[in-house]
């Protein structure tokens, strides 16, 4: 296999977008799709849908919000870890990992934080510290990793199109900023910061107040890579024409390149 794409897409609700997903698959045809707030219950996925594509898929569902799963392209992800550890109390559907295609990919939707301050500040911020340790123990298995997902977060100031709009907003505070920067310092290359640091990547387009109309985006969407899959980086993208299609999701997909070993 000459490339790999792995992508990320908050689907907003799997069964109201289920037409624009489909598309996209079929228009795109990454070899592994990870999806955010499917937003249903594991009975309610319509994996035959997927199956008719040629994608194998595996969720972790939760009714009416949340909810993550990794599709894979001619191929069945096996499970390798479902949920975080560090928090038994917590029943969230915020994390799926799955080695598919020769990678170790997990699937991330992490809590938004606001309002801040605040108790969904501070279950954001222990939510961030156990990925982290997550991620090391990914690490230390030196197997080539991408975690990829909504991580909420507005990295740097470039990554918004104004930072006094979201400056009190729990995607950009300091601590959220920190964290994020945490796992980088690990050993996590960000795929798109990395290949365009001068930011105006935007992955995120509000509902209101005419955002998507006006280019009032963000980039919260971000794919992680562990140090022997950013060695096989090629290129990123975000396919931003499917935000702007009937009934879409207020995401658009973003995508990763990776070269094929050997």
């Amino acid at each position: 296999m000459a490339m790999l794409r792995i992508a990320s897409y908050n689907i907003n609700g799997i069964k109201a977008r289920l037409p624009r997903l489909l598309e996209w698959l079929e228009e795109t045809r990454p070899h592994v799709a990870c999806l955010q707030e499917i937003k249903t219950q594991d009975e309610g996925f319509p994996a035959s849908e997927f199956e008719r594509l040629g994608y194998g898929a595996i969720w972790h569902g939760q009714k009416g919000f949340n909810g993550v799963a990794i599709l894979a392209r001619d191929a069945q992800p096996v499970e390798v870890v479902r949920g975080l550890e560090g928090e038994p109390e917590d029943e969230h559907s915020r994390y799926i990992e799955a080695d598919v295609h020769g990678l170790r990919v997990a699937c991330i939707y992490l809590p938004n934080g606001n309002p801040q301050p605040g108790p969904k500040f501070d279950y954001k911020l222990r939510w961030m510290e156990r990925l982290r340790k997550r991620a090391a123990q990914i690490l230390a298995e030196e197997v080539p990793a991408v975690l990829a997902g909504d991580y909420n977060v507005i990295p740097r100031d470039n990554d918004v199109y104004s930072v006094r709009a979201m400056a009190n907003d729990a995607l950009m505070q300091p601590e959220s900023r920190a964290a994020y920067r945490s796992i980088l310092a690990d050993g996590w290359t960000d795929a798109i910061g990395t290949l365009c640091p001068g930011g105006g990547v935007w992955t995120y387009w509000d509902y209101q107040a005419g955002a998507w109309q006006r280019d009032h985006g963000f980039r919260i969407d971000h794919l992680l890579l562990s140090p022997s899959a950013a060695d096989r980086l090629s290129a990123i993208g975000v396919d931003k024409d499917h935000r702007g299609r009937e009934k879409a999701s207020d995401h658009a997909p973003t995508w990763v390149e990776l070269r094929g070993q050997g």
